[in-house]
C-alpha cells in the first residue's frame, strides 16, 4: 500500500476541526488547524493531539508545557482556514482571525468555540512525521449555545446536527 492510497482512505475519516495553540517563553502565540484530536481518559481528564513535528506548535509546546485545543463551531470555518495556512499568515498574524484570550495556563483560547480545553503537557511521543501530545486537561470552557461543530472529511468542511434520541 502506498502513501497516496493511505491518504485517500484517511480523507474518508471525518473529524472535528480544532485549533491547537501554545505560547512561547517570549509571549509569542502559535497555532494550527488539526483534526487528529481525541479524548484519552476521564481519570485524570486528558486528551491526545497529534501535530506535525515541523509545525510552530511542535517547536513551542515542549518548552512551554501548555497547549489548548479549541473545538470549532460551524461559523468558524474562516478561522480554520487561516490556521491551516491557507491565508498566507504566519504565526502571530493568524491570531487576527477570531477573538482570542489568554487561558489560565497561558495558551490562547478562542471565543465562540463549541468547547476549549486547556492542557498541561503530560507527555510527548514521537512517531513518523508527528508528535503525539498527551495533555492533562486543566480547564474546560463549554459554550452554552447549542452550536453545531465544524467537521472536516473527504477534503471539505462539513457540519452535522445531532438528533436527540429518546431514552429506551
Amino acid at each position: 500500500m502506498g502513501n497516496d492510497e493511505f491518504r485517500a482512505g484517511m480523507r474518508k475519516l471525518a473529524g472535528g476541526v480544532t485549533i491547537v495553540t501554545s505560547i512561547d517563553q517570549h509571549g509569542q502565540r502559535c497555532g494550527l488547524t488539526a483534526t487528529a484530536v481525541c479524548s484519552l481518559s476521564t481519570e485524570p481528564p486528558s486528551l491526545v493531539a497529534c501535530v506535525n513535528r515541523s509545525s510552530s506548535v511542535a517547536a513551542v509546546v515542549e518548552g512551554s508545557g501548555v497547549f489548548a485545543v479549541n473545538v470549532l463551531a460551524l461559523e468558524q470555518q474562516d478561522v480554520a482556514e487561516v490556521f491551516a495556512g491557507r491565508a498566507g499568515l504566519a504565526r502571530e498574524e493568524r491570531f487576527t482571525a477570531g477573538t482570542w484570550q489568554q487561558g489560565t495556563g497561558g495558551a490562547p483560547v478562542l471565543s465562540g468555540t463549541c468547547v476549549s480545553f486547556e492542557c498541561a503537557l503530560a507527555e510527548v511521543k514521537e512517531f513518523g512525521t508527528h508528535l503525539i501530545l498527551i495533555g492533562q486537561v486543566t480547564a474546560t470552557h463549554v459554550t452554552p449555545d447549542d452550536d453545531s461543530p465544524l467537521i472536516y472529511g473527504n477534503g471539505s468542511f462539513l457540519t452535522t446536527t445531532a438528533t436527540p434520541h429518546a431514552a429506551a
